[in-house]
């Protein structure tokens, strides 16, 4: 399997600086998206390059924790994750753009690839066909979270 990528995008009726902030707020993570069990930051400070944190969540109705990192951090327009787990490197991209006043767009893109002499992970192997539409399922989800968090708290 080579690199397999999967990007959902949202339109979300909230302020970029609103939007980035709850995409960022690692503490309330888990209250804001209904996938994460639990989050433990790693790493003292604001949420920039070099932040680290352990984030529990159900994938395909098991319990995964991945540590990730931010590797890009263009505060409220975009900032990359990245994590290895099983010989595989996966790549998480947000981007926000406000395409109005109290108006943005949040597209996310993640992608997994193998990393030399690794064996595949379930979660890679699930990447094709069925499994990218799982991956898709569970953004659009988070998104989906993310917007309704907002939503409630900018009306």
């Amino acid at each position: 399997m080579g690199n397999s990528e999967v990007s959902v995008e949202r339109e979300i009726a909230a302020p970029a600086e609103t939007v980035w902030q709850a995409l960022t707020d690692l503490e309330s993570m888990p209250l804001v998206l209904s996938g994460v069990d639990s989050v433990e930051v790693l790493t003292p400070g604001p949420f920039g390059v070099g932040t680290r944190w352990r984030e529990t969540r159900r994938m395909f109705g098991k319990a995964a924790t991945e540590e990730m990192w931010v590797t890009v951090c263009d505060a409220p327009a975009r900032y990359v994750v990245e994590a290895d787990n099983s010989g595989m490197h996966y790549v998480s991209e947000f981007r926000l753009i406000e395409r109005a006043p109290g108006s943005t767009t949040v597209r996310m893109t993640f992608s997994a690839q193998p990393q030399p002499g690794g064996k595949l992970p379930l979660l890679a192997r699930l990447l094709g066909g069925l499994g990218a539409k799982a991956v898709a399922k569970a953004i659009t989800k988070d998104l989906a979270d993310v917007a309704a968090s907002v939503e409630r708290t900018s009306s």
